[in-house]
């Protein structure tokens, strides 16, 4: 399986910087995206500290353990690095008054051959695009989908609530957080969208899986979002990433066999 990844990020119309951050490793299949809260510029801070911090130490380890390490190593790397983001997004926080009470949500995703390990903490999501059909496969970690499971309002009424961005966990606003970590199968063929919430609060899922259906490359489908998210209203920063399951050619199987990989 070959993994063809792309990221789009742009500010939105109704503000001056981009506080949210999205990057990936495409060695080490690693993917990652952050959308930052706080005062003055420090969600810019923390979501910039989130992305890079990770990509950096889960990267290497992830270059050092190769693609064979098993799902248990993978989660537990994970969580360690989340972890360790965390303290520094804290002790920045706590040492600056400037960046007082930033934070960042988060999507980080390792991809290794036909299994996907994500985790994730607030209110950035991943969804999968399979055989025509759009699923959330994250679950927001937010005080609107606390009210929803609780039955206290319905669907139709969270698309116009007050506590939409809300968040019930973030990373770096306490000394610690849970990293909510789940095994995905993936399948010839697959789509992954992470995205901030300035997608997915600006246009519906249907409207999401419309554009999905109907762009040609992945690049042109990252940027299709982005526009639809500005033409929805374009509230708040828009970051997406997407990553794209494929089968390796033969020639790409053979040249790696040669060379032992």
């Amino acid at each position: 399986m070959i993994y063809e990844i792309c990221t789009q990020t742009d500010p939105g119309l109704a503000r001056d910087n981009n506080e949210d951050s999205v990057t990936f490793d495409a060695a080490t299949r690693l993917c990652i995206l952050a959308d930052g809260m706080g005062g003055y510029n420090a969600g810019e801070i923390a979501s910039g500290m989130a992305t890079a911090f990770i990509k950096s130490e889960l990267g290497r380890w992830l270059s050092q353990a190769g693609r064979n390490a098993n799902s248990k190593e993978v989660r537990r790397a994970m969580e360690i690095c989340v972890e360790n983001a965390n303290h520094s997004i804290f002790n920045a926080a706590n040492s600056n008054p400037q960046y007082s009470g930033m934070g960042t949500t988060l999507v980080v995703g390792v991809f290794q051959n036909t299994r996907l390990m994500l985790g994730h903490i607030g209110d950035s999501r991943c969804y999968r695009w399979r055989a025509g059909q759009l699923q959330q496969i994250t679950k927001d970690h937010s005080l609107l989908q606390e009210q929803l499971d609780a039955g206290l309002i319905t669907p139709e009424q969270a698309l116009t609530s007050l506590n939409k961005n809300l968040v019930t966990r973030a990373l770096g606003v306490e000394d610690a957080v849970l990293l909510e970590v789940n095994e995905h199968r993936v399948e010839l063929g697959d789509i992954y969208l992470m995205c901030s919430d300035g997608l997915s609060d600006m246009i519906s899922d249907e409207a999401i899986a419309a554009i999905l259906l109907g762009a040609r490359s992945l690049d042109q489908t990252a940027r299709e979002l982005v526009i639809a998210a500005n033409e929805g209203g374009g509230r708040d920063n828009i970051s997406v990433l997407l990553a794209q399951a494929g089968e390796a050619s033969v020639k790409r199987g053979l040249l790696s066999r040669m060379l032992g990989k």
